[in-house]
């Protein structure tokens, strides 16, 4: 499979191509209407380009060898920092951290792999780098890819709705 598509480290000259991703990602699954995806394109790009700049964000971008300036699929990662914490494997964790974001494959290239090569690539970066701990969150699409790559359900939760549209207790 690696001889038909060629993976390469994405710029902060590819955040357009990155922010189209993840605002069709994100309409596709219902999270984006139509009448928000041209802005959150927008703020994304933007996002994306002060992470690059700091070096917060890392992505990698797929494309056939037959077309190599075309993009058809990316992922990144987002890099934080926490505060130290007890480690998966026992011990203590420095509190480095990647979340995985932005895994998007154009429908026409979809069903070929390209999420699991990407994927396994974020992967083998992460150990490279030697981040406590990856993090995703997955569409119910993703699930079994996610699974299958050793990726388990943790005991996250989150407050559903912006923080400053809580009511007042």
């Amino acid at each position: 499979m690696t001889d038909k598509f060629r993976i390469r480290l994405a710029t902060i000259e590819d955040a357009d191509v990155i922010a189209s991703h993840r605002a069709r990602m994100s309409h596709d699954m219902g999270e984006v209407p139509d009448d928000l995806l041209d802005m959150f394109r927008i703020q994304s790009r933007d996002r994306l380009r002060e992470f690059f700049a700091r070096g917060e964000y890392v992505g990698w971008l797929a494309s056939s060898v037959d077309a190599p300036g075309q993009v058809i699929a990316g992922a990144g990662v987002q890099l934080r920092h926490t505060l130290p914490h007890p480690s998966d494997m026992g011990g203590l964790a420095e509190g480095r951290h990647a979340l995985i974001i932005n895994v998007f494959t154009e429908p026409e290239w979809r069903r070929r792999g390209l999420g699991e090569l990407l994927l396994k690539g974020i992967i083998d970066w992460c150990v490279e780098q030697k981040l406590d701990r990856l993090l995703l969150h997955s569409s119910e699409q993703g699930r079994r890819l996610y699974e299958r790559l050793g990726f388990v359900q943790t005991n996250e939760m989150k407050l559903i709705g912006a923080i400053s549209e809580q009511p007042e207790q």
